[in-house]
């Protein structure tokens, strides 16, 4: 087995999507765990200014302009964390679409994008910033999955809920593949999410009538204790967890 070095502290961290929602949420906890923390998003202002919220001299934070459908926005970032830090160690693909189009209402064009974001550019950042890990013996990789993948959905659509269940998909293939280059695969399946697109795509009282009568524990996750969850699949400490789908769910969904 190829042994690891320990990184060097403190880890550089990029997160995509993350000029808000629960990106920004990640991108905070991990900022707070002490990360140096690259905020990268299609929004590059709102990169920007959140990196700049975080630390304005650009030594623990910086923002980026990253579309996760293109491959060579990827190698971009890359080349330039490595120019700037000297290295980066954590990838967090959190960048999704999350539309509630009914499903036979779904056209080709809107089923195409959304797989093309989500599933697509996880795909893309395992492929090329794993790659990268590899070759340096040590990394974290963690994907955003969804309840939607385990359970067909409640509330969101069927192309999401489909993009979901081929990112636990292609964690466990990345997780095989990377191991014996200590390099850990996860992700992270959250139920419903307290954050602001939630209560904007879905009614409000349909979005009440699921926490009643939907969601055991009766009330949606906490970004924050997501972002907490990031934060230690992240951390040097959690080597010995890969393959894995941590679930957060209020008790949707139980296994």
């Amino acid at each position: 087995m190829s042994q690891s070095k320990p990184p060097p502290n403190p880890q550089v961290a990029l997160i995509t999507g993350a000029a808000q929602g629960l990106g920004q949420a990640i991108a905070e906890s991990l900022f707070e765990a002490g990360f140096i923390v690259v905020v990268s998003d299609i929004n590059e202002k709102g990169a920007a200014a959140l990196a700049d919220s975080l630390d304005s001299s650009s030594k623990r934070a910086l923002g980026l302009p990253l579309d996760v459908c293109q491959r060579a926005d990827f190698a971009e970032a890359l080349d330039k964390i490595v120019e700037t830090y000297g290295a980066c160690h954590v990838l967090v693909n959190n960048a999704a679409m999350t539309p509630t189009t009914p499903v036979m209402d779904i056209s080709v064009e809107e089923f195409d994008k959304v797989l093309q974001v989500n599933l697509r550019g996880t795909f893309l950042g395992c492929q090329l910033f794993g790659a990268y890990f590899a070759e340096q013996k040590y990394g974290r990789i963690i994907n955003m999955g969804s309840l939607a993948a385990q359970t067909g959905g409640t509330a969101s659509g069927a192309h999401y809920a489909a993009s979901k269940g081929g990112i636990l998909t292609l964690t466990k293939f990345f997780a095989r593949l990377f191991a014996d280059s200590q390099v850990t695969v996860n992700a992270i399946a959250p139920g419903p999410v307290d954050v602001p697109s939630i209560r904007e795509k879905v009614p409000a009282e349909k979005l009440a009538e699921i926490i009643e009568t939907v969601i055991p524990i009766k009330q949606m996750s906490d970004p924050a204790f997501i972002a907490h969850m990031v934060a230690m699949l992240a951390s040097e400490q959690a080597g010995a967890v890969t393959g894995a789908c941590w679930d957060a769910n209020g008790g949707i969904f139980m296994r």
